[in-house]
């Protein structure tokens, strides 16, 4: 792998909670904080594509993920995005050519004790480097592919169909 193209879409991931009634908003991806501390040792890019919950995502949303993710040079992508929808993006996703595209995020926030977001992206890394050309989701230490997982929401976890 050359370089690492991550495109951040928002979700639990980078949620800041401002009081116990749950009011919350989008922070800053937090995706370059976490490899600076896994002292990784390839380069990577981050653009921010937009800082959404995946509840509400819309087609022109999922779009604009697969143009970004077409037109980058890049050919392994890690993208996190919310949990929710993160199986819709990653089928709108698939048919892109020669790119090995890995979708992850988090149950709980990042900046969270005890989150899974520092698991989940080191995974997603592993993945991308890893697998063939195709979409993956990478969640609950598993790699998935796009088109044969669902999220579980009563159990809170990622399983195959």
């Amino acid at each position: 792998m050359d370089k690492l193209r991550i495109f951040t879409t928002g979700g639990t991931i980078d949620k800041i909670y401002f009081d116990a009634k749950s009011e919350y908003e989008i922070g800053e991806p937090q995706i370059s904080e976490i490899l600076r501390d896994m002292g990784v040792t390839f380069s990577f890019e981050i653009t921010s594509l937009m800082r959404k919950d995946s509840l509400d995502m819309t087609t022109m949303d999922r779009e604009l993920i697969h143009k970004a993710v077409q037109q980058c040079r890049e050919q392994c992508i890690l993208i996190t995005h919310g949990t929710d929808s993160m199986t819709e993006t990653a089928v709108a996703l698939q048919g892109i050519p020669d790119k090995t595209i890995v979708l992850t995020g988090a149950l709980n926030p990042a900046r969270f004790r005890g989150s899974d977001a520092m698991f989940n992206i080191g995974g997603a890394v592993a993945a991308v480097q890893s697998l063939d050309p195709g979409v993956y989701i990478f969640m609950n230490g598993r790699v998935f592919q796009a088109d044969k997982v669902r999220k579980n929401r009563e159990k809170n976890r990622f399983e195959n169909l």
